[in-house]
């Protein structure tokens, strides 16, 4: 088989949760347990951080593994979905897997797919620490991909485990409550790993205090980091870049810091990402302030992340972002508050198994909408879109093609507008403003 051909055969073969949704989701780890004993086990080989959380996990992601390649770490990333190239889940210092080693990967576990019959994502993730294993890096940073208790990367034991936040999405898998969903998350904290949490109500560190006193003891309270007891956020300016300066509440001292991703939002992660460092740093790797900076000012650039408030066009402003849930549409509504512009367009496609009622009541009823869709099954329909966003008084235009909606939102344009495209991770997959992979 060629890339092409090996493609079609995981795309059409597996299970995969962008076309099924809860489908192709499997709740056991036993098909990832099983895969990773036919290749020898290579998870346990390699060290690893592992990132959980509602929203900002792939953001933390990459900026961990920016900041450990600035300081000369040899860092593997494992992320999910893509954008344009299957590749991007799978990189070593910000360099996509190599598509020989897709080919030959799964023409090896031919046999064991047809045996065991994995997800989509259950082979991706084996195929990640197979790649990491036979690579050697000195660290991995392994995302999950929905939930943590029984998600497929749910097999490492890291030296780090961090939880970005919990809030409404994938309930239809992960619980009703926040504290369930909590709970689900909360099934990566492993026996004597620190854990790390992001910016959450303080009912929901409950959750993972008692999770991390069943894995650790009594006396394992050490273990766990709050980031916003770290770290005080004292001001941010967004623009096209993030200026952010925190303080450290151990120390007093304040530090500065520019993100190459603007989104206001990202000062939460932002916490995170600087709390798991500390840890690291206690741990012994050798990550310098000069280190920090740095990663954090090319994040884009070193890892290839894409689609957080990402600016594709100027005159008009054109903005990608891939917020998709209740929370993330919160914080993109949010920061439009605070730019200025002449008139908003806002271009909007979501999945059938997300709550779209809630993310069209924080809408601005002002702004010019064209209604899209993903080219994927889960894709809700543009029409079915459109009808639902009457009732919040949310009117425009149904333009099935994301693209072709671009194209007339540029047209509509003025020079001082902003366009702004979100809704779906897979929306924004398919502009072909986005940079494509090299």
């Amino acid at each position: 088989m060629n890339y092409s051909e090996t493609l079609s055969y995981l795309y059409d073969t597996l299970p995969m949760f962008s076309r099924l949704g809860a489908a192709a989701y499997k709740a056991d780890l036993g098909n990832t347990i099983t895969l990773c004993e036919f290749l020898g086990n290579p998870h346990q080989k390699i060290k690893t951080i592992h990132v959980a959380g509602t929203n900002g996990k792939g953001s933390v992601s990459h900026m961990l593994a920016a900041i450990l390649q600035e300081a000369g770490f040899t860092t593997g990333l494992y992320t999910s979905p893509h954008l344009k190239d299957f590749r991007e889940r799978i990189r070593i210092n910000g360099i996509p897997c190599s598509e020989d080693f897709v080919v030959r990967f799964t023409e090896k576990m031919i046999p064991v797919i047809e045996s065991v019959q994995p997800s989509f994502f259950e082979i991706t993730v084996a195929m990640a620490f197979e790649y990491f294993a036979s690579n050697p890096v000195d660290i991995a940073i392994i995302e999950t991909g929905l939930g943590g208790r029984l998600d497929s990367t749910n097999i490492i034991h890291p030296l780090v485990s961090v939880i970005t936040s919990i809030g409404w999405d994938h309930m239809q898998l992960l619980g009703n409550t926040l504290e369930a969903i909590a709970g689900e998350k909360a099934g990566i904290i492993k026996e004597k790993v620190p854990v790390v949490l992001g910016k959450m109500d303080a009912i929901l560190y409950k959750v993972f205090q008692k999770k991390l006193i069943s894995t650790s003891g009594e006396n394992s309270n050490h273990l766990l980091y709050l980031a916003d007891e770290n770290w005080r956020v004292l001001s941010t300016q967004s623009n096209h870049t993030l200026q952010i300066v925190l303080e450290e509440k151990a120390t007093l001292a304040q530090h500065e810091y520019i993100l190459d991703l603007p989104g206001i939002y990202q000062q939460y992660n932002v916490a995170c990402v600087l709390t798991t460092i500390r840890i690291l740093q206690q741990m012994g790797y050798a990550i310098s302030e000069t280190h920090i900076g740095l990663g954090l000012q090319k994040v884009v650039s070193t890892t290839g992340l894409h689609g957080r408030w990402e600016t594709l066009l100027h005159q008009p402003r054109v903005i990608a972002d891939v917020a998709h849930n209740e929370d993330g549409m919160r914080w993109l509504v949010k920061q439009v508050n605070e730019i200025r512009f002449r008139q908003l367009i806002l271009i909007i496609g979501m999945v059938k198994d997300k709550e779209v009622d809630k993310v069209l009541a924080l809408l601005p009823p002002h702004a010019t909408y064209f209604f899209t869709q993903a080219s994927i099954p889960r894709a809700l329909p543009a029409e079915q879109l459109a009808d639902m966003a009457k009732g919040y008084n949310l009117n425009g235009t149904v333009v099935t093609n994301v693209n072709d909606a671009l194209d007339q939102a540029i047209r509509l344009a003025d020079s001082n507008d902003l366009i702004l495209i979100c809704g779906s991770v897979f929306l924004v997959g398919e502009l072909n403003l986005l940079e494509k992979i090299d």
